[in-house]
């Protein structure tokens, strides 16, 4: 009685993995996890006539809820002086399902990748005056890692030699694998819409009213 109830269990679980398999782990977890979008603003994003000052503050605000800011050269347009602003930051590891602090992986399949992949990211934003406000593109690069082999693997890395050649390697078996270097995986499109949005009701939304002031 009990070997059968094992069988069955067995069994159940070998066609339970296949079938996840057979969806595809990526395509399952994307459905099940990622919402549909509410809606897509254009990249790059037109806003209103505002201090320049003021919308640079916001972008800055913004982006470091996501990354860490590497560099930055403010945005200006004022009679007689205008120049493009632009944000760079540094790269920094995709957050993963065990982060939801982190801000840097939309939820959703863009979050279980960072979890099972080496995934980094960046972000570049440009903010140019146009002669009824400002553009703002956001571009968000995303990066896979390209190791020499899988994590913990023992092939090739503690090889006995027999040509007399003394090998001095200590605890080659404790080695990480070599990052080889970054694979660029394209844009990540879902963060640059969250970015933008957010910029975009920052700057386009009134405040609410404090607490006892009309």
């Amino acid at each position: 009685m009990l070997n059968s109830l094992l069988n069955r269990i067995a069994l159940f679980s070998v066609v339970t993995f296949g079938i996840f398999m057979a969806m595809g782990c990526g395509r399952l977890l994307y459905r099940l996890h990622t919402p549909a979008p509410v809606g897509v603003v254009p990249n790059p994003l037109e806003l209103p006539l505002v201090q320049d000052d003021f919308l640079w503050h916001q972008v800055v605000d913004v982006v470091d809820d996501y990354f860490r800011i590497q560099r930055e050269s403010p945005v200006l347009n004022r009679p007689g002086l205008v120049m493009e602003g632009r944000l760079d930051t540094s790269y920094q590891a995709g957050a993963t399902v065990l982060e939801p602090w982190r801000k840097n992986s939309t939820h959703g399949f863009e979050r279980w990748q960072s979890t099972l992949q080496s995934i980094r990211r960046r972000a570049t934003v440009f903010v140019r005056p146009s002669p009824a406000g400002y553009s703002v593109e956001v571009v968000v690069q995303k990066e896979l890692e390209d190791v020499d082999r899988s994590l913990d693997a023992t092939e090739g890395v503690a090889a006995t030699r027999h040509d007399g050649t003394i090998d001095r390697a200590i605890n080659t078996l404790n080695y990480q694998p070599i990052t080889l270097g970054w694979i660029p995986l394209g844009r990540d499109v879902s963060l640059e819409q969250v970015i933008l949005q957010d910029i975009a009701d920052r700057v386009t939304q009134a405040d609410s009213p404090k607490l006892g002031h009309p």
